[in-house]
């Protein structure tokens, strides 16, 4: 276990306590449209992911980071790790950024990008990767939830509920990283892999012509 990612939770484990009871810390650093675009506050496109709702969001994302942060290590190194998680979470920030650029109200915290980007660099080394889902004690192949997760992600975004309060764009913008990063820097890897990673992008690709060219969204 290597110490930046000890490092790393152990920060944003302090920050996100710290706003929890710190209205003021919470309310400057937190993701919000209006803020960004009228006022040029560009650091919360890194600084929300330092924030947390609460106890159980702050844990989730926390325990992800910690079973899945050593793969991404031994595959990409100390320096790969942080590009991954750090590139993750403002990619999926500068996704909703774009998403709702002209909801000025909208606002998002959570280290989810970032998670959801070294979870996803990890199915991408190895798509055959058992994941244990909570309730469910049947393993399910890396690839599969890859497919499950994306589909499920941009079906939500596309057809907004409302109370819910997940940002799944910058999930999705995370993942897409994570995955991104993956390919590019060990492309012999991807292309070994290249039809389970095929078939997770399927929704991505469905995204990207509902937001792109359709204007579904935003």
């Amino acid at each position: 276990m290597s110490y930046i990612l000890i490092l790393v939770i152990a920060v944003t484990a302090v920050i996100s306590f710290v706003a929890f009871n710190n209205h003021t810390l919470f309310e400057k650093y937190k993701f919000n449209v209006g803020a960004i675009r009228r006022d040029k506050e560009y650091i919360r496109l890194l600084s929300a992911g330092f924030l947390h709702a609460d106890l159980m969001h702050l844990l989730f994302n926390m325990i992800t980071l910690y079973f899945f942060g050593p793969i991404v290590l031994q595959a990409f190194g100390v320096a790969g790790f942080l590009a991954v998680y750090f590139g993750s979470v403002i990619l999926g920030n500068v996704f909703s950024l774009y998403l709702y650029q002209n909801q000025s109200w909208y606002s998002a915290i959570g280290a989810s990008g970032g998670v959801s980007g070294i979870l996803f660099a990890a199915i991408a080394v190895y798509p055959h990767l058992e994941l244990y889902l909570f309730f469910i004690p049947i393993p399910i192949k890396g690839y599969i939830f890859g497919v499950l997760y994306f589909g499920y992600s941009v079906y939500m975004m596309l057809n907004p509920r409302q109370g819910d309060n997940i940002g799944h764009a910058a999930h999705l913008g995370g993942a897409f990283f994570g995955l991104v990063y993956a390919v590019a820097t060990m492309p012999e890897l991807a292309m070994s892999n290249s039809l389970y990673l095929g078939v997770m992008s399927l929704p991505l690709l469905y995204m990207a012509y509902m937001v792109f060219v359709r204007k579904k969204i935003g």
